[in-house]
């Protein structure tokens, strides 16, 4: 695989946020009103005298044209991004070197849940992994989805670890699944690689994505950069769902069915990290999902972010990689987005669905 590097300079960006008084519905995001037909006769006009004034107000909080709030790290602390992500780069290769030799073998499947799988080749993973982090950085802090919190919480550099995101998929033989290493350096993304595998069954192959907070995003060594598409309708998104069918589980299901209705389909991979990827190439518009967990999204979200995307939560609020929900888009469609997901988002929240800060380390300083 190609050694990758980047350099270049960070988005400025900007964030408002309307007052919640302005609503008789606690929305608190939003965009431009759509246009009453657009052009391919999908009708998205406003039925009552109460929406339109509402979507008037929203219109001024977010406009096509608006920016959001970054969420990548000022900067990679005392570590220079050069010998971080080469590291990084290392690290997702060597657990992804394990996977590569288990892809075609047969597999020793164990289960975390009813339906959540874990394979030795996870653990395999994670250990090769951890290895080489702690062979160039043994006073990092480190999360790792198998074995949980290792190192000294008082370091001010967190690496999340997927070792194998897509289980489900690799014990099946389908793509798409990938190894995910993510570094945070006080709470924010920093540098991250993601080895995705593609192809099939006596066909597999890699490629890599990498990304630098300030740097730029690559895919084997070249620059990537998301989609310029403006409009749902000429837009393919990605979506996924966790393990527990509640409530949040309920809302995305709807959430598919309505965004399948108005744009050119909505798939359900089953690998985060390769949904973001897949974004930030710009092969697809937006991705979206609840209940995601660091390991997650601490790589894709850097690798989107520096290929010119918007991320933030569900609700549109400023994203860290510990909050329970994220939305990730091409930027131009996130305004347009934020319109379906954040209302019954909202609901959700309302409703007493917990979406405060989870798995963040204990007495891990983040500046979040």
């Amino acid at each position: 695989m190609s050694t990758i590097f980047s350099t270049s300079t960070n988005l400025s960006i900007m964030f408002s946020v309307v007052p919640m008084s302005l609503f008789s519905t606690p929305h608190k995001l939003f965009s431009q009103t759509y246009r009453t037909h657009n052009p391919i006769g999908l009708n998205w006009s406003l039925k009552s005298r109460t929406q339109r004034c509402k979507n008037s107000l929203i219109s001024h909080v977010y406009s096509s044209e608006d920016k959001f709030p970054t969420m990548g790290a000022k900067s990679t602390g005392p570590i220079s991004p050069n010998h971080l992500i080469e590291v990084v780069k290392t690290a997702a290769k060597t657990g992804a070197q394990v996977v590569m030799d288990a892809v075609n073998k047969p597999r020793n499947i164990t289960y975390k849940g009813l339906t959540d799988l874990v394979t030795e080749t996870d653990k395999m993973s994670e250990a090769a992994i951890l290895e080489v982090v702690k062979k160039n950085f043994d006073d990092h802090l480190i999360l790792g989805e198998e074995g949980g919190i290792i190192g000294d919480a008082a370091s001010d550099y967190l690496w999340c670890i997927d070792p194998l995101d897509g289980t489900t998929n690799f014990a099946h033989g389908y793509p798409s699944f990938a190894v995910s290493v993510g570094v945070l350096y006080r709470g924010n993304p920093a540098a991250a690689a993601v080895v995705e595998f593609v192809g099939g069954p006596m066909c597999w192959n890699t490629r890599i994505f990498s990304a630098t907070a300030g740097g730029g995003a690559f895919c084997n060594g070249e620059r990537i950069q998301v989609s310029a598409t403006n409009q749902v309708e000429r837009s393919l998104l990605v979506t996924g769902f966790g393990y527990d069918h509640d409530d949040a589980w309920a809302t995305n299901i709807d959430l598919f069915k309505e965004f399948t209705d108005v744009s050119r389909g909505v798939r359900r991979l089953g690998a985060a990290s390769v949904d973001m990827c897949h974004v930030a190439l710009g092969i697809v518009e937006a991705y979206w999902e609840y209940r995601l967990k660091p390991w997650d999204m601490a790589a894709g979200v850097l690798i989107v972010e520096e290929a010119g995307g918007a991320v933030t939560r569900m609700d549109g609020g400023k994203f860290c990689v510990f909050d329970r929900s994220v939305l990730v888009s091409n930027g131009a469609l996130h305004a347009k987005l934020l319109e379906k997901i954040g209302p019954p988002t909202e609901k959700l929240k309302n409703n007493g669905i917990d979406f405060s800060l989870w798995y963040k380390p204990k007495d891990y300083r983040a500046d979040v």
